[in-house]
């Protein structure tokens, strides 16, 4: 179905190939994995298959790739988009109507297809993906998860031959994960549909796949084979590998239900040994519980972006909210890169929030959240998709304001703060990076950071460095990948070092070895006496990092705890080691390891 004959990709102005030397062949009615660290190509490959390669992004391809037949060198993506249906890494990039029924009906309406058929396979999509109670939605107020699986709906009301999927599950919660899977497995197993995609967060998707295309380095040729032998020499694993290559068992297991069947040994030598659940093998933080002052419940007027603020030349554009509402306009995050001095002080929390209520258009965000979040505290907000934990991230940097209810960070309202004085207190981190991005090079953006947070020079440069090396100061932005702009995001941020730092889907996008990198910065911010928020659907990363979780449903805290407590409890939100050597109560690789020394 897929053919790849000696594939090599250059991109202009750039001396090597990005990939090079791609031979395989992958046939009708299989599911391939394709993997790799960050940055390694993995999105141009995918590219190169519904013509965007090189038609719409430039650059010269030499060798072929042929589609069901049609060669992609004399087919432009128009002429392939009956055949092959691409979701890429951005799913606002993917938008081209209002509402998430016109969206899934679009497809179909460029094809020609009768009314009845779009009726149908839009009723039928919006059922396989949990969308009924979206249909009227406009897509802007969704969460990044909803549009996530709106953007796959949309691609697959068509019933292309091919699917091409790039980080189909990044921004989805474990259990909307599972579902969009299970989708994708009844077309290749019912239908006999060709699916492709790219995947770092291995422990979903490796279980599923057919074969496994790895791309073990920038320009390397690719190694394909069976998930087993691919995973007996790939660089990145899952954690259910990963303690198997630590336990020595042979053969690797693939699924946590192999692993269990293989773990008695080890949960003997295990037995009468506590593992340390303080993330860092640190000390637990200081976590203050003050009385929280009553204050009045009012609603107060957010700041507006002041039309100065927007770069010369560049039209507005918008971050998405975490749940229902107008999305936020972008200049009013870029305020929050001002020059600012250096933080103060102070004695207040770095954030407390108090019967915080947020109702965003007919959607009530935030009900009733308490949050107090101490320094050196690192925080995991986890829920399912559109729970509210972008809002609660937004309404802490002032982004958005409460409906009732209050907010201080560093003793201030964030909201009626201005942005001088509150990147002194707060830095926020967005889901979509690009929010943050506006110079022609990485160089001038990290230059650009160090002048604005009044750090020394090369401190945001040597973050990226530290974060994904290999990064070249000559790249634009633009053409970095998805984990790779985030990298850059997050050491614009970081370079201000701010008492209190927002993440939102902080590994979205970023190989193993890349998130345990961040994991390490992290790490030693927290150790320092920064508090850290970050709002994610990755277990393995709360697992390794958070002190304590707060789960969100509703818009209401469900739970907030230790996060041994919280997460072992949960079948959703259990890491894989976990859910391994139950019922002891052990979360990470690396806890096994030390223990085991």
């Amino acid at each position: 179905m897929i053919r790849f004959e000696n594939v090599s990709v250059t991109y202009d102005g750039c001396l090597e190939a990005t990939v090079r030397d791609v031979d395989f062949e992958i046939p009708e009615g299989e599911l391939v994995l394709l993997a790799g660290p960050s940055g390694v190509g993995k999105s141009t490959l995918l590219g190169t298959v519904g013509g965007l390669v090189p038609h719409f992004t430039g650059g010269t391809l030499r060798g072929r790739v042929t589609v069901a037949g049609r060669d992609t060198r004399t087919h432009k993506p128009r002429e392939l988009a009956d055949v092959v249906g691409t979701v890429g890494q951005d799913p606002l990039s993917h938008f081209v109507t209002d509402t998430v029924e016109e969206e899934l009906a679009y497809g179909m309406e460029s094809l020609g297809l009768p009314p009845a058929v779009m009726r149908r396979r839009v009723e039928e999509t919006l059922d396989l993906l949990g969308l009924a109670g979206l249909r009227d939605r406009p897509i802007a107020t969704l969460s990044g998860g909803q549009q996530q699986r709106v953007a796959i709906g949309s691609v697959l009301t068509p019933h292309p031959r091919v699917l091409v999927l790039d980080e189909p599950t990044s921004a989805l919660d474990p259990a909307a994960a599972e579902e969009v899977l299970a989708v994708l497995l009844r077309l290749v197993h019912d239908l006999g549909t060709t699916v492709l995609l790219a995947e770092h967060r291995l422990e979903r998707v490796l279980q599923y796949a057919d074969q496994v295309a790895l791309l073990p380095a920038p320009g390397a040729a690719p190694v394909l084979g069976t998930p087993a032998e691919i995973m007996a020499v790939s660089p990145v694993c899952p954690p259910v590998v990963e303690l198997g290559r630590l336990a020595g068992w042979s053969p690797l297991p693939l699924t946590v239900r192999d692993a269990r069947r293989m773990a008695g040994d080890l949960r003997e030598r295990l037995t009468g040994r506590e593992p340390e659940h303080t993330p860092a093998a640190v000390a637990e933080p200081p976590r203050p519980r003050p009385a929280l002052p009553r204050w009045p419940r009012r609603a107060v007027s957010a700041p507006t972006g002041d039309p100065r603020d927007q770069p010369a030349g560049r039209e507005p554009e918008h971050l998405p909210a975490a749940s229902a509402g107008p999305p936020v306009p972008r200049p009013a995050l870029a305020r929050l890169r001002r020059r600012a001095a250096p933080a103060p002080a102070a004695a207040a929390p770095p954030a407390e929030v108090r019967s915080l209520c947020v109702r965003r258009a007919r959607v009530q965000a935030l009900r009733d959240v308490d949050l107090m979040v101490s320094p050196g505290e690192t925080i995991a907000l986890m829920g399912r998709n559109g729970a509210g934990k972008s809002t609660l991230l937004n309404t802490l940097v002032g982004l958005v304001e409460p409906s009732s209810g209050t907010v201080r960070t560093g003793g201030a309202l964030p909201h009626r703060t201005a942005p001088r004085d509150l990147v002194r207190r707060v830095g926020l981190v967005p889901q979509e990076p690009r929010d943050l991005l506006y110079a022609d090079t990485v160089a001038a953006e990290c230059a650009a950071a160090d002048r604005d947070a009044q750090a020394v020079p090369g401190t945001c440069r040597a973050l990226v460095h530290d974060l994904l090396p290999g990064i070249s100061d000559g790249t634009h932005p633009r053409d970095l990948s998805e984990g790779q702009r985030l990298t850059l995001a997050l050491a614009i941020v970081l370079a201000a070092r701010p008492p209190l730092l927002l993440l939102d889907e902080p590994t979205r996008g970023l190989d193993y070895a890349a998130k345990s990198r961040l994991v390490g910065v992290v790490r030693e911010l927290a150790a320092a006496g920064h508090a850290i928020v970050l709002a994610t659907h990755d277990v393995e990363l709360a697992a390794e990092l958070a002190h304590r979780v707060v789960l969100l449903a509703e818009g209401e805290v469900i739970a907030d705890g230790p996060t041994a407590e919280v997460i072992v409890s949960s079948p959703s939100f259990a890491p894989q080691v976990t859910k391994i050597l139950a019922p002891q109560e052990w979360l990470t690789v690396a806890q096994v390891r030390e223990a085991l020394r």
